[in-house]
């Protein structure tokens, strides 16, 4: 099997309530900042206009966000970059309203959460609101679904060799789904995948799959405190590394993306 080509990261953004902020969550990463006290508030973003704003659902709020705080870090135009979004459950809260209204009042059903109710609501929030005609894609593999997003924009951009912007997000659960599923809270990263290495790039990135990789662990106190929060803490490890000093080398990552198989990540953190 021939071996996959090496991949370059640039633009790590990363948003939680504790963390609002990649230059937050780098340097608690690092054992160099303190989590946030209060949390912040869900973030607002510029992409939308101030009425698309204020309707927004959480979810759209979030990967919007952390998309943008990619495209910048990356200096890319958002109109040209194919972009992956991932999410294990979409929007929990709309799902449970939507489930709850269906149930009691079929006819008090609003149309803009039916509208917000989609899987692919954030990255048609994003594609419409920057102009982006290139490809794009909402993925989801349940617990999985951030190893599937990452692959699924490493393959693209290996193939099209053009960049591609991957954001991963998901909300706390609501209802009566927190009998099915335990989600936390609000998390969302995002990263850009490039073909070459430029000015840009923050690390560089070998990566394979894997019959026998067990997940890994979240090694900081500050990421450890996320590590159940939703399932995009899997990205935890992955942007762990992406915090250390330039130059360093780090461990393999493995994010598993099912039982029998695994995604094994090696950086190289950029000079």
């Amino acid at each position: 099997m021939n071996t996959p080509p090496t991949l370059y990261i640039e633009g790590p953004a990363f948003w939680t309530p504790t963390l609002p902020g990649w230059d937050a969550a780098r340097a608690a990463f690092r054992g160099e900042g303190a989590l946030a006290d209060p949390p912040a508030k869900r973030p607002s973003p510029q992409v939308l206009a101030p009425a698309e704003r204020r309707r927004a659902p959480d979810t759209v709020a979030l990967a919007l966000e952390v998309a943008a705080a990619a495209i910048a870090g990356a200096d890319r135009p958002a109109a040209d970059v194919p972009c992956v979004f991932t999410s294990a459950h979409g929007d929990l809260s709309i799902n449970d309203y939507m489930c709850s209204t269906l149930a009691g009042d079929p006819k008090m059903l609003s149309p803009t959460k039916f509208h917000n109710s989609v899987h692919n609501a954030a990255v048609g929030y994003w594609t419409i609101g920057t102009g982006c005609m290139a490809a794009s894609n909402a993925v989801s593999a349940y617990g999985h679904s951030f190893a599937a997003g990452l692959l699924e924009a490493a393959v693209q951009c290996a193939a099209d060799q053009t960049p591609v912007l991957l954001v991963g997000y998901d909300a706390p659960t609501v209802g009566a789904l927190a009998s099915v599923t335990d989600s936390r809270g609000l998390l969302a990263v995002a990263l850009v995948i490039a073909p070459e290495r430029t000015a840009r790039t923050v690390a560089s990135l070998d990566w394979s799959l894997v019959g026998d990789g067990a997940a890994t662990a979240p090694r900081s106190a500050a990421a450890a405190t996320l590590k159940d929060i939703n399932p995009m803490a899997d990205a935890l490890p992955l942007f762990e590394a992406l915090a250390q000093a330039p130059g360093s080398a780090d461990a393999p990552i493995d994010l598993p993306l099912s039982a029998a198989l695994a995604l094994r990540l090696r950086l190289q953190a950029a000079g």
